[in-house]
């Protein structure tokens, strides 16, 4: 039996190898630096084609969201491009919580990861191309604790202010893939759907707020350990300044229209969360969110509002969070897309899962949704 080899020393890599006995290896998960938060795990197997591997991944009862492991199947490639799914099981009284993962490659190697990976090296692909579009301006409104730049694409001549902006929360790859969507949507001057927003829309753009994490291999925080998404009230230089650079340009250019992109590890679907419970909340404002919420729920099957986040009650939203923050500063529409880690309970797809293309598609039906809710205004 051939002796593997681990590694995740590259970009977004993260897992700790415990024991390797011939196909066969122990792993843990290690925790994002100066925080408690765990669950992102990216890493290559080097093995023999056709030979099994196991790998059982141990700890993950004190792992950030533990109801994120039941039923839920490991991401692997051998390519790197296409991103299907590993028969995997989770039983939670194997040493601390464990995840097995069986698979059989077909080469010599095969990359693993809780969600299809979007690295730097990638982010930096999808802006210059963007940026090399014709009316579209790049902005670099702020860096990162460890050195790496804060990226804005502007494009659009309406006077519509739209805010789209992703992975605050770096693990939730599925965020850049839906950026990636998009923004193939809004550089395509034969798109219809394109070219009647930026007629109507100046977006504002920011495909990755938290390169550092990403790059790290972080599920949820940065270099200094903050979680970005409970910074807004107050995001400092020191500790959050990924926030305070966006928000910064939300005060310069005003909002209307936001959306924060996530994925969430339990819920197996597709869901939009609101901003009630904010101070200055009126019935015609969160109209307003549930009219989107309709449109794209009768656009896409991949979208649905039976399951999701509670809604907070009148006067409690949590103005740290981002969607909270924006509907109170600027009387704005926002709202957070979450989408799963697992395939969608009630449309899925054995293959794949909830996959890189299916974020890509979900961008467009929301930039379609965001035209017609636009429309009927």
């Amino acid at each position: 039996m051939t002796q593997i080899a681990i590694d995740a020393a590259f970009d977004s890599g993260n897992i700790e190898v415990l024991s390797i006995d011939g196909a066969s290896a122990r792993l843990a998960i290690p925790k994002d630096h100066n925080s408690e938060f765990k669950q992102w795990f990216h890493f290559r197997v080097a093995g023999k084609a056709g030979e099994e591997v196991t790998l059982k991944i141990t700890g993950l009862n004190d792992s950030a969201y533990p109801g994120g492991w039941p039923g839920y199947d490991a991401c692997v490639s051998e390519d790197r491009e296409y991103w299907a799914r590993a028969a995997s099981s989770f039983d939670k009284d194997e040493e601390g919580g464990t995840l097995t993962i069986h698979y059989t490659p077909a080469s010599n190697i095969a990359y693993f990861a809780y969600f299809a990976p979007y690295t730097m090296e990638r982010h930096h692909d999808l802006v210059a191309e963007a940026a090399a579009c014709e009316g579209v301006e790049l902005t670099r409104i702020g860096e990162t604790l460890d050195g790496q730049p804060l990226d804005m694409l502007q494009t659009g001549e309406g006077d519509k202010q739209v805010w789209l902006y992703a992975r605050q929360h770096p693990g939730e790859t599925q965020a850049e893939w839906w950026m990636e969507g998009a923004l193939e949507c809004l550089t395509d001057p034969a798109d219809p759907v394109a070219r009647s927003l930026l007629a109507k829309c100046r977006f504002h753009i920011v495909p990755n707020c938290n390169p550092d994490g990403s790059r790290r291999g972080h599920l949820r925080t940065n270099a200094a350990g903050t979680n970005l998404n409970r910074e807004w009230a107050e995001p400092s230089a020191e500790a959050s300044p990924e926030v305070l650079a966006i928000r910064n340009t939300m005060d310069e250019t005003g909002v209307h229209f936001a959306m924060d992109v996530h994925g969430d590890e339990a819920i197996p679907a597709v869901f939009l969360a609101g901003f009630e419970g904010i101070p200055s909340w009126t019935d015609a404002l969160g109209d307003e969110f549930y009219r989107y919420e309709r449109i794209l729920d009768r656009r896409t099957p991949d979208f649905q509002t039976e399951l999701g986040y509670p809604k907070t009650p009148a006067g409690r939203a949590n103005l740290a969070i981002s969607t909270n923050q924006v509907a109170e500063r600027f009387g704005a529409c926002a709202m957070t897309l979450e989408m799963p880690y697992k395939d969608l309970a009630a449309f899925p797809e054995p293959e794949q899962g909830w996959s890189p293309e299916r974020c890509k598609m979900l961008a467009r039906d929301c930039l379609a949704a965001l035209l017609e809710w636009l429309d009927q205004s």
